[in-house]
């Protein structure tokens, strides 16, 4: 069916409005100088600013939940069925078109705030309770930003160092456990497991020989550090995260609070039908590709060309960053003064997991309770209901 032609003025006048009450939806004010501000900093706020984004993923993936939910479902854990003192992570790399990587979507969808797919090179992870076969979190590593004024800082980066050997770190943009083994602390556990001589295995076999695209250079990549910022503003899990005295996350700051999460998709579908309309080369995609990048540069176009000043875009959410870094001396060589990696002090999965379990895990299993009435079914809730992710879901109906 064809869709009528909407005259340029009127399409801007269209656009206009529906960001303006976009943004107030979502508890924005304009400051004078057309950036935002969020009268409520709460975490609970931040929440809300993501609720669009929630509800257009779950309308995405409908049918996909209705038909993976039934033969998915038997991997998640009651609460029922998880032994605190017997916990024994494993970590499984996956592959696009598995079963594994369906019940990887599926746990990503209970994310409070939007995963995206990731870009460029991307290693997605099922951390598995082998006590009982039940998944108890997921990892989803993608390649860095290029600019980070954070993680550059910290490095001690120039540019050309940075071209150089961004290759070395990865960002882990997906990282957290799954009910009910997060409210036994196991977020703490699964972050941890970043730093393993696991993952730097898993990625040294699948990316050391790797050819660059534009280079077609062999990069000979090594994972020295591995970068991840909270969704929600200043962390709690990451912050203060040891193990036998070892560190395993570093604050490095906060992100600059800008970028075109307040845009949702069907806004920014009408912004490319408007540029379409005039003849814009961003309509379509552009020499940059489709990633986040193009989005950005689409959306900016729009604005500017509908006379909304781009400022709009700093959102001024800002997310605090961490580094984990594998190797002890990641700094001296992501800027090249050595070569030689040193691993000192880096465990295997089976060795961080037997202290994080000793440590948070069976601790918090004999403080409380609520763990152990959980049932599978919230997976679900929590998946068709944000609402649900912060409430303890019971067995057999029964209530707090």
């Amino acid at each position: 069916m064809s869709s009528k032609i909407i005259p340029a003025f009127e399409h801007k006048s269209r656009i206009k409005r529906a960001l303006r009450k976009h943004l107030r939806v979502l508890g924005f004010t304009r400051e004078i100088n057309g950036t935002l501000a969020l009268a409520n900093a709460s975490k609970e706020a931040f929440r809300n600013c993501h609720s669009t984004q929630r509800d257009e993923k779950r309308t995405l993936n409908a049918n996909f939940i209705e038909k993976k939910w039934p033969l998915h479902r038997q991997y998640f854990a009651d609460g029922s069925e998880v032994n605190p003192g017997a916990i024994r992570p494993a970590l499984e790399l996956i592959e696009s078109g598995t079963w594994q990587s369906e019940l990887f979507r599926l746990a990503a969808l209970t994310w409070s705030v939007p995963v995206s797919n990731g870009y460029g090179r991307r290693m997605r992870f099922l951390v598995w309770d082998e006590a009982n076969g039940k998944l108890m979190g997921i990892i989803g590593l993608t390649d860095p930003v290029f600019n980070l004024r954070a993680r550059d800082g910290d490095i001690g980066w120039t540019s050309v160092d940075r071209q150089a050997r961004l290759t070395y770190m990865m960002d882990a943009h997906i990282l957290g456990a799954l009910q009910p083994y997060n409210q036994l602390l196991g977020g703490k556990l699964v972050s941890c497991l970043l730093r393993s001589t696991d993952v730097r295995d898993l990625f040294k076999k699948k990316y050391a020989s790797s050819v660059g695209v534009i280079s077609q250079e062999a990069k000979h990549a090594r994972l020295i550090a591995v970068t991840t910022s909270s969704s929600l503003g200043k962390s709690s899990v990451y912050n203060r995260l040891k193990l036998d005295n070892q560190s395993y996350f570093r604050p490095l700051g906060y992100t600059e609070g800008f970028g075109h999460f307040q845009i949702p998709q069907t806004l920014f579908e009408e912004m490319r039908r408007y540029l379409k309309s005039i003849n814009h080369p961003y309509a379509d995609g552009n020499v940059f590709g489709t990633g986040p990048n193009w989005r950005l540069r689409t959306i900016r176009a729009c604005l500017d060309d509908i006379g909304i000043s781009s400022n709009v875009l700093q959102h001024n959410l800002k997310r605090e960053v961490f580094i984990c870094p594998l190797a002890s001396n990641y700094r001296e060589v992501l800027q090249g003064t050595q070569q030689q990696v040193s691993w000192a002090g880096l465990l295997s999965v089976a060795e961080i997991s037997k202290q994080a379990v000793q440590r948070w895990m069976l601790p918090r299993s004999l403080n409380r309770y609520e763990w152990r009435l959980w049932s599978k079914d919230g997976i679900l809730t929590q998946i068709n209901g944000p609402e649900a992710q912060y409430e303890p879901q019971l067995q057999d109906g029964k209530g707090v």
